[in-house]
């Protein structure tokens, strides 16, 4: 009997929390509160407490929190925003929907993050800001990137939408730049059961900006100072997320374990797994290796009933929405390198080590074969 391993089991989530969740679901429905209520703002308290920054501001999505941080900047057309080759495309999108444009810069070839020494050579007159992502759950080299945009005065925006509870030496994601965009996606190391997103700052002056941009540009009912938008995070969600942030420090853990049992595991078989810098403590939102025959060993996989995935396939450079910049292939050899050979192995906080070491045999299965 084949044995079924899907990627992230997110039923197993609601199981194993069945009681609060059922419980905040109703104090939310019986309080007749459901947009900008208690539990928004109880929930930005404890994430904002949780990042170690003074301030949490909840919206609708992970793409709508960085866009809202470069507008609250007053980035926009003109204007230039630094981004790695290698990421999900809505970090980019960030950049495009203020006006400005994306500049992306090749990565890291052992951590996949963006690489600093490429982005001093991307910087200009009209760059404002660099937006580093913090892939897979490990954050990017901060030290390097806060040194180079301190001497060119930039902005430093994190993308932390898979890096809920990751740390650079000792610091957790959402406090190292002048803000810090979220996503709660379901998938998410701490998922809503929709969508949801924040922005983390310690600024006041960012935080009242964000507030008021994500409210129609309103900080007092029907006065509206600045054009804004409709992007909040709703009160079900909220409490759904207050629920999960407890045990969010747990579920890493689990992670972590799993992450581990792996990288043991697949030593000696050729596969590259993930090198993790010295700095860094990731809470690995995906387990990403490297393998030239990335598609027969997916397909492996699959016959043996473990699902994976690929992230990301098609980096944004080759994508149909940015063909206008041209930036053909071939541009970011290391990016697109690593888009022919990443796989991303089933990893999450209710994967079992039994399921986990189906998985690494059938890997090293694989690779005595071949």
């Amino acid at each position: 009997m084949t044995v079924s391993v899907p990627f992230l089991d997110l039923g197993a989530a609601y199981h194993e929390l069945r009681d609060e969740l059922d419980s905040a679901y109703r104090r939310v429905m019986s309080s007749g509160h459901f947009i900008l209520g208690p539990e928004l703002e109880s929930f930005e308290k404890e994430f904002a407490a949780y990042c170690g920054v003074r301030h949490c501001i909840g919206v609708g999505n992970g793409l709508d929190a960085l866009h809202l941080i470069l507008r609250a900047l007053d980035i926009g057309f003109g204007d230039e925003v630094i981004v790695p080759a290698h990421t999900f495309i809505a970090t980019w999108l960030a950049v495009t929907y203020s006006g400005a444009a994306p500049v992306p810069v090749d990565i890291d070839e052992e951590t996949l993050n963006i690489s600093p020494k490429h982005i001093e050579k991307a910087i200009t007159y009209r760059t404002r800001a660099i937006m580093p992502v913090h892939l897979y759950g490990q954050c990017a080299d901060m030290d390097a990137i806060d040194d180079g945009a301190r001497q060119y005065g930039l902005h430093v925006v994190e993308d932390a939408a898979q890096a809920h509870g990751t740390r650079y030496k000792g610091r957790r994601a959402g406090g190292l730049g002048v803000a810090a965009g979220f996503s709660f996606y379901p998938a998410k190391n701490l998922g809503a059961f929709g969508d949801g997103g924040a922005v983390t700052t310690d600024s006041d002056a960012m935080a009242q900006r964000v507030r008021s941009l994500r409210n129609y540009g309103s900080q007092m009912k029907y006065r509206h100072e600045i054009h804004g938008y409709n992007t909040r995070l709703d009160e079900l969600q909220a409490a759904f997320l207050r629920v999960r942030l407890r045990k969010l420090d747990e579920w890493n853990e689990r992670r972590v374990k799993i992450a581990d049992l792996y990288t043991r595991s697949l030593e000696g078989t050729g596969i590259q797994t993930p090198s993790v810098a010295a700095r860094s403590e990731p809470v690995w939102h995906q387990y990403v290796i490297r393998c030239a025959k990335r598609d027969l060993l997916q397909q492996h996989l699959a016959a043996s009933g473990i699902e994976t995935l690929i992230h990301y396939p098609t980096p944004p450079n080759l994508q149909g929405a940015y063909s206008n910049l041209k930036l053909f292939e071939g541009t970011f050899p290391v990016s697109e390198q690593v888009s022919r050979e990443v796989l991303s192995l089933p990893i999450g906080p209710h994967l079992d080590a039994d399921s986990a070491c189906h998985v690494t045999r059938t890997v090293r299965d694989f690779c005595i074969s071949r």
